[in-house]
């Protein structure tokens, strides 16, 4: 085989394995007389680098979702200092109208992408029309989407990604942290992202404010803190929302709870028993409170009241509102315990309070015990009784000195149900226990289980717990005034299975 034919064979090998290789024109494959070395003709040298460059390509494509393998972890994208001139030179020109009101996503799109076409074209990289195209897909989504986090927000398999820093991206799917082969450019490029996301909901981060909540479109909920308090570089946290609410057949189908547990608290949101879902970080907490909220009956006027926007109620009569910020000069903040304090004059039939982390817990806790039956709020605790504990002291937070007995009186009258979920090794979100607030004994808050998850059963051979929650074979009081509301509750729900029959029960 001679040069020439060598140099297209290889071409056609490397075309095959990659098409985003760069184009080497075809040598006619013509007879070449054999010369030394040395005396090389001009031509044949120039066959000669040719092969060479087929052997050395240019650029890999960038990783796609389907193929994040495509570029190992650690490894660096040949095209990341072209595609950041480009990014910055875009920003040069087009940097003011990126947060025009006057424009629309869209308009803004088409100019982003007419401008990039006449950087690239002016850089002369030696690529085709499709990886001229696929080059400026890139940078636009650097510049106006979310660079390197777009293939992971678009997985569904995806639940959170985290960002330690701008080459360390990590993600949680089924429950499990795994590292990612995406990567952004730099510091810069993550700073972008970072500050683009915040401006949508009106939030800033710099250095006099360098972290901050926010949201995407979606109501995936998003955390970034920036440096100084960010020692290694920035970081981002992006909890995701499924694009369709979880249903409470979802839960039922991920193990999440029994259907005997999810008949009760449908029967104690219509009977508007007050209800606090308790859990550790990242435990489902707000997936369960949107499955709770769906039981609320339609024709009734809900409050929801969050820091970032985040629930996903699906009835008509619902009122969103959200905290604020204070703004550059310290002012203008608006607090969740003044929203709460707002909505008791709106009129409400149900609060619900995404979080109480603070001195709204004392106005949440009056309004559930002056009439505003029904409302359900999150609280991060690790069991029911740490979560009384901890609804003590953020009452405490509120400054106005009340004693201990009185607050402890005020919680047991005002919650009814505590419903405590807790993630497992296994990476699933379960409801551990259902637990009635039953009153005062002494200077003590009484809890007792309706509900309560069987460990007993061990791990299986997939390191999936078998256990399943049951009930305690206690009937709870508040069945008494679920029933009051018209509601019916077999007697069976609350009776203890016997072990031999769980197996016909899973």
């Amino acid at each position: 085989m001679n040069l020439n034919e060598r140099l297209n064979a290889l071409r056609a090998e490397r075309e095959a394995a990659d098409p985003f290789a760069p184009t080497v024109p075809r040598i006619p494959t013509e007879p070449v007389s054999p010369e030394s070395p040395e005396n090389a003709s001009p031509a044949v040298e120039s066959a000669e680098r040719a092969v060479d460059d087929v052997q050395q390509p240019l650029f890999k494509a960038p990783a796609t979702p389907k193929a994040p393998q495509a570029r190992p972890v650690g490894s660096v994208d040949p095209l990341a200092a072209v595609k950041e001139k480009a990014a910055e030179e875009l920003f040069g020109r087009i940097g003011s109208r990126l947060n025009d009101p006057a424009m629309t996503e869209e308009q803004l799109h088409v100019l982003a992408r007419a401008e990039l076409a006449e950087i690239v074209a002016g850089e002369q990289l030696a690529l085709s029309t499709a990886e001229r195209n696929r080059l400026i897909d890139d940078i636009g989504a650097d510049v106006l989407g979310y660079g390197p986090l777009e293939p992971l927000l678009a997985d569904p398999s995806v639940s959170e990604i985290m960002v330690n820093r701008f080459d360390r991206l990590y993600v949680e799917r089924n429950g499990r942290l795994q590292e990612t082969p995406h990567r952004f450019t730099g510091e810069p490029q993550l700073r972008r992202v970072i500050e683009r996301i915040v401006a949508r909901v009106g939030r800033r981060i710099d250095e006099s404010s360098p972290l901050v909540d926010a949201r995407l479109d979606d109501g995936s909920r998003v955390n970034a803190i920036i440096p100084p308090l960010a020692v290694d570089g920035a970081s981002l946290t992006i909890r995701k929302f499924a694009g369709t609410p979880y249903t409470v057949n979802d839960l039922i189908g991920f193990g999440s709870l029994t259907r005997e547990v999810a008949t009760v608290l449908d029967a104690a949101v219509r009977a508007k028993l007050n209800i606090l879902v308790s859990g550790g970080t990242g435990t489902g907490k707000t997936t369960l409170l949107n499955v709770l909220s769906a039981f609320i009956p339609g024709d009734e006027r809900i409050i929801t009241i969050e820091d970032a926007v985040e629930l996903q109620l699906q009835q008509e009569h619902v009122v969103r509102l959200e905290s604020r910020p204070p703004n550059i000069e310290g002012r203008g903040e608006i607090t969740i315990r003044d929203l709460v304090r707002n909505s008791l004059r709106m009129r409400p039939d149900r609060i619900v309070v995404g979080e109480v982390r603070g001195a709204e817990s004392l106005d949440m806790l009056q309004a559930m015990n002056t009439g505003h039956e029904g409302s359900i709020s999150t609280l991060h605790a690790n069991s029911p009784r740490d979560a009384i504990s901890r609804m003590e002291t953020l009452v405490l937070m509120a400054g106005m000195e009340l004693p201990l007995r009185a607050i402890r009186e005020q919680i047991s009258s005002a919650i009814d149900i505590i419903v405590q979920i807790s993630r497992h090794k296994d990476g699933v979100r379960r409801i551990t226990s259902v637990t009635e607030v039953h009153g005062m004994e002494g200077e003590v808050i009484t809890l007792q289980d309706a509900f309560s998850f069987d460990y007993s059963a061990g791990y299986d051979e997939d390191g999936r717990l078998k256990g399943r929650i049951e009930a305690t074979g206690v009937r709870p009081r508040f069945a008494e005034r679920i029933a009051d509301h018209g509601i019916s509750l077999p007697m069976s729900l609350f009776q203890v299975v016997p072990r031999e029959m769980l197996g016909e029960i899973r």
